[in-house]
């Protein structure tokens, strides 16, 4: 048990607080598999250039990385004064989300389930 106050007790929780700018997308229809294909192509990069890889990447799951990053970028600059030039994608990756299951009718009267995944992706940027 934590001792002090509550208010002591928060406090000390969040001094421990990342503060690198970062931008969450929850419930995003798109597996976590094909998510992180895209990831593991910008992770590491800066921001312009993993801009250009998001733009011409034919996979869907690009368009929402793309925007996702977009707003990243938006909190880096109005939230925390960053300079945009400077940004690199510190971190991203895609954590299972709840699975939604339908069922299809197949032949002699049987049902196969379908599992229609999602995932809560995160981009989190930093400075060079």
């Amino acid at each position: 048990m934590a001792k002090g106050h509550r208010s002591q007790i928060k406090r000390e929780r969040n001094a421990n607080k990342d503060t690198r700018p970062s931008a969450k997308l929850s419930y995003a229809r798109v597996s976590v598999q094909k998510a992180c294909f895209v990831l593991d192509a910008i992770r590491g990069k800066d921001v312009q250039t993993a801009l250009g890889i998001l733009a011409y990447n034919p996979r869907y799951a690009s368009t929402l990385i793309e925007k996702l990053l977009k707003s990243a970028i938006a909190n880096a600059e109005n939230n925390n004064g960053m300079d945009v030039n400077k940004l690199v994608v510190a971190e991203c990756y895609a954590n299972c989300a709840p699975t939604m299951k339908r069922v299809h009718p197949r032949a002699q009267g049987r049902a196969y389930r379908i599992l229609k995944r999602m995932s809560h992706i995160t981009i989190v940027l930093d400075e060079r």
